[in-house]
């Protein structure tokens, strides 16, 4: 991963650029204070536990930190979080956030709270290329990728929010990278920015407890099991080639086959870590008994060659619609119906109980603001003024 050390100018050199603190984990910022302020490591520290456990931004009631360096700080750096554009509450208890990236994006960030776990979920783009048929964001193209600052302050803004004591009071218990956007194709600012969620200095959280979603990007999959000690979950949503590279295009290029390589060796450099293979059910599209039956094969040779019982758990997310769609949500019976023929198989198997869908912060409703640099979004609501429908996003 590329190691980002900022120096005290902007990136065409001139000085006077403030470097956002937010954007270096715990190494970047112990070189930045000894290589660049010319400081002692430990200070790194000092700064990282007042930003991330006591949501502080002003260098000024820093008490610890001596007033010259206080000074210097002021003058060469900040600690900029995004900025909350909506703040929405849902009637089950989820929260979603609107936040603003720069004055033309902007991006969506849920907390969804449950027995004894908060759960937070993070984009790591503006929009999203890949284009999923059955997923509201990819109808409104793509713009960037965010900086480890935009994607570590949606956890900040969230535990600020929420009252998040770093090991005390822990209301966010888990963040998992499943908003808007390919987390692989963000890779250093998503890596360096789990960094900082892991980081006792910064949010403290178990590896196990951080998870990175991924269409099936296998080089990725592999570069990310050097690299990082996370959880990893896969979108999956179709037993066969033919029905996943309609639902997931991405599918063409790394097939069904190649995709669960990578992830046997994921599960091989993981020991005693477990991969979620996510599946979006959709009525009369992957919910019926053969569908199941062909992803139950598919698990338990997964199984096989990682020699471990449940090292794929299979979770199922029942559809969540959106304006212009043409899937539906599959019926309950199925759903469980398909789910028992999972279990009786042997393969560990979850419904995800759908939340916050009253504000559109359901998985797989997530909008943001997105300056398309794509045609995507132009020709979805195209499409919609051809069927007659407002997109009221």
């Amino acid at each position: 991963m590329d190691k980002l050390i900022p120096s005290l100018t902007n990136p065409e050199g001139q000085a006077g650029a403030r470097v956002n603190l937010f954007d270096l984990d715990r190494e970047g910022l112990e070189r930045f204070f000894a290589e660049t302020l010319g400081e002692k490591r430990f200070r790194a520290h000092q700064i990282m536990k007042w930003m991330y456990h006591q949501h502080v931004t002003d260098f000024g009631q820093m008490t610890d930190v001596g007033k010259a360096l206080r000074a210097r700080l002021e003058q060469h750096c900040e600690i900029r979080p995004p900025n909350v554009v909506l703040d929405q509450g849902s009637s089950d208890g989820t929260h979603k956030w609107l936040l603003g990236m720069d004055t033309s994006n902007s991006i969506e960030t849920v907390f969804i709270p449950d027995k004894g776990r908060g759960t937070l979920c993070v984009s790591s783009q503006v929009g999203c290329g890949l284009n999923c048929q059955f997923c509201s964001t990819a109808t409104q193209g793509f713009n960037r990728n965010l900086s480890t600052a935009e994607i570590i302050g949606q956890v900040w803004t969230a535990s600020k929010h929420l009252g998040n004591k770093t090991h005390h009071q822990r209301k966010l218990t888990n963040v998992v990278m499943m908003g808007m956007g390919e987390p692989l194709l963000n890779f250093d600012n998503v890596v360096r920015a789990m960094s900082l969620m892991r980081d006792d200095y910064g949010f403290g959280l178990a590896n196990k407890r951080v998870t990175l979603s991924t269409a099936g990007l296998v080089p990725m999959i592999d570069k990310l099991s050097e690299v990082s000690d996370v959880s990893l979950a896969v979108s999956l949503h179709a037993p066969d080639d033919d029905l996943r590279t309609q639902l997931v295009p991405l599918n063409k290029k790394y097939p069904i086959a190649e995709l669960l390589d990578a992830c046997v060796r994921y599960a091989l450099r993981k020991p005693r870590t477990s991969i979620t293979f996510e599946y979006t059910m959709m009525k009369g599209v992957n919910d019926q008994p053969a569908h199941a039956r062909a992803l139950a094969q598919l698990m338990r040779k997964f199984d096989a060659r990682v020699q471990r019982e449940d090292a794929a758990k299979v979770n199922l997310i029942p559809f969540n619609p959106f304006t212009g769609t043409r899937f539906e949500r599959s019926e309950e019976a199925d759903i469980r119906a398909f789910q028992k023929i999972l279990l009786d198989q042997k393969v560990l198997t979850m419904v995800r109980r759908t939340r916050g869908d009253d504000i559109d912060a359901a998985c797989g409703q997530l909008k943001g603001q997105v300056m398309d640099k794509t045609r995507r979004q132009s020709e979805f609501k195209r499409k919609l003024e051809q069927q007659g429908v407002s997109d009221a996003a």
